[in-house]
C-alpha cells in the first residue's frame, strides 16, 4: 500500500489536510503576516516603553521611593489592566483601514513598524512620543499607499463611539486639551486644603499619589494592550474585524501582549520618565495628585468610547497643565516646546514610514 500524506499544498502557500483525515490543525503563513504578528509584539513592548512609564512619573518626581520599586508598581497595574481588557479599543485600531484581505498583513505590518521605529528613535532622545499617534499615522499611510484615499476609514464620531482615522485624531488632539484643563482647575481646588498642612498631615495626599498612579497604569493597560492585541488578532486571523466581546481576543494573545507591555516599562521607559518628572517642572504632591487623577479619569473615558489614546500625551498634559496652575513662571518651557514638536512630526513621519515600507514591499515582490 503506498503511502498518502495527510497534508496537501495549496496555492498561496496554505497547507491544508487532504480530505478524509482529521481536521487541520496548522497553517502555512507569509512573510507579511509574520512581520505583522512580529509587529503586534514590537509595538506593545515600545509601549511599554514610551507611553506606559508616564504612569508613574509622579512617584519619581516625588522621590519618595527608587526607581526600581516605582517601576515595579507599574508593572503590576498595566499588567492587570492587559488582562482586564475589553475589545473597543482594539475593534477602533484595526478599523483604521479598509484594504482587501490580501493586503491586510503587509498594511498592519509596514504601520506597526513605522510607528515602532520613530517613535524608538525618540525615546532614545528621552521625549516622551506617542506611540499611539504613530500608529494611526503608520496605518493611514500604508493604507494609502495601498489602495489610495478610500483604502483608508476616516470615519467620525457615532453617538458616543469614535471611530476612524478623523475620529480618532480628534480624540488624541482633544484628549491633551482636557488634560491640562482639568489638572489645572483640579490643582486649584486643591491648593486651599494643602497649604495649611504639616508634613505628617500630608501622607494620605502621598499615598493618593500612589492610587491615582495605580489607577493611570491600570487605565494605560488596558487601552495601550488593546492596540498590541488588536494588530496581533487581526495579522493572526486575517480580518480586520474582531468578534465582539472579550472572545474576540485570544487569551494567548491577551496575555503575551500584557506581559510584555508590563515588563518593557522597568527595561527601557527611564529616560522618558525623567523627561515627565523632573524636566518640565518640579511639581509637589498636590500637584501630581492633580495630574494624576484628570490623567486617570480621561484614560478611562476614552476606553470606554473605544479611542486608542496616547498616555504620554495625556500625562504630560496634565502635568503642564497642574503647574501653570501654580507656578507657570517655572515651567520648562523649552523642554515643553520640545515635546509639542516631537507630537507635532509623529503623525506626518509615521504616515511616511507606513508608504515608504510598503512601496519597499512592492519593489521586493
Amino acid at each position: 500500500m503506498s503511502y498518502r500524506p495527510a497534508y496537501a499544498r495549496t496555492g498561496g502557500g496554505i497547507v491544508t489536510r487532504r480530505s478524509g483525515t482529521t481536521p487541520p490543525v496548522a497553517v502555512a503563513v507569509s512573510a507579511a503576516e509574520v512581520l505583522a504578528a512580529g509587529g503586534g509584539l514590537a509595538l506593545a513592548a515600545l509601549l511599554g516603553v514610551s507611553d506606559a512609564p508616564n504612569a508613574v512619573a509622579p512617584l519619581v518626581s516625588s522621590r519618595t521611593r527608587a526607581y526600581l520599586p516605582v517601576a515595579g508598581w507599574s508593572v503590576l497595574w498595566h499588567l492587570v489592566g492587559g488582562l482586564l481588557a475589553g475589545t473597543l479599543v482594539a475593534q477602533t485600531t484595526v478599523g483604521l483601514v479598509d484594504v482587501p484581505a490580501g493586503s491586510l498583513a503587509a498594511v498592519l505590518a509596514a504601520g506597526c513598524w513605522a510607528a515602532v521605529v520613530f517613535t524608538w528613535a525618540a525615546t532614545r532622545l528621552g521625549l516622551p512620543a506617542s506611540a499611539s499617534v504613530s500608529l494611526v499615522g503608520g496605518l493611514a499611510g500604508a493604507a494609502l499607499a495601498t489602495g489610495g484615499v478610500g483604502a483608508v476609514n476616516w470615519g467620525g464620531v457615532e453617538g458616543v463611539r469614535i471611530h476612524g482615522v478623523l475620529g480618532v485624531l480628534a480624540g488624541i488632539v482633544i484628549a491633551p486639551v482636557a488634560a491640562g484643563t482639568a489638572a489645572y482647575f483640579l490643582e486649584q481646588v486643591l491648593r486651599p486644603f494643602t497649604l495649611r498642612l504639616r508634613r505628617q498631615a500630608a501622607r494620605p495626599l502621598r499615598a493618593g499619589v500612589w492610587a491615582a498612579s495605580a489607577a493611570v497604569a491600570l487605565a494605560d493597560g488596558t487601552n495601550d494592550g488593546q492596540k498590541a492585541m488588536g494588530v496581533l488578532t487581526a495579522s493572526l486571523s486575517g480580518a480586520a474585524a474582531l468578534a465582539p466581546g472579550r472572545s474576540g481576543i485570544p487569551w494567548t494573545v491577551r496575555l503575551g501582549c500584557s506581559v510584555l507591555l508590563a515588563a518593557c516599562t522597568v527595561l527601557g521607559g527611564r529616560r522618558v520618565v525623567l523627561t515627565v518628572a523632573r524636566r518640565l517642572w518640579r511639581s509637589n504632591t498636590p500637584d501630581d495628585l492633580a495630574a494624576e487623577g484628570s490623567a486617570a479619569a480621561l484614560i478611562f473615558l476614552a476606553g470606554g468610547a473605544g479611542l486608542p489614546l496616547s498616555t504620554s500625551t495625556v500625562v504630560t498634559s496634565a502635568k503642564v497643565g497642574a503647574g501653570a496652575s501654580r507656578r507657570p513662571r517655572h515651567l520648562n518651557r523649552r523642554q515643553v516646546a520640545r515635546v509639542l514638536a516631537t507630537w507635532l512630526v509623529t503623525l506626518p513621519a509615521s504616515a511616511g514610514g507606513g508608504a515608504l515600507l510598503i512601496g519597499f514591499s512592492r519593489m521586493l515582490g
